[in-house]
């Protein structure tokens, strides 16, 4: 059971399958960018959002790189 009680209202809902069982989670990728991730316990579908608009997974990995300074 959650601790966070979120009214029906406000919780994030699933593109995919349309549950309320997601979590969503905001976070600021190593490049600085602010990200939304969201996985939902239905149907197991994950998303990350910027600003709106979904990211490819392979857009968030490059964003989250560590660079090695020369």
């Amino acid at each position: 059971m959650s601790l966070v009680l979120v009214p029906a209202s406000q919780r994030p809902v699933c593109g995919t399958c349309s549950s309320s069982r997601v979590t969503s989670i905001a976070m600021t990728l190593t490049d600085g960018s602010p990200v939304h991730f969201a996985s939902c316990h239905n149907c197991e579908s994950r998303s990350w959002t910027q600003a709106g608009r979904r990211l490819d997974i392979t857009t968030v990995l490059g964003k989250a790189q560590k660079h090695k300074v020369a």
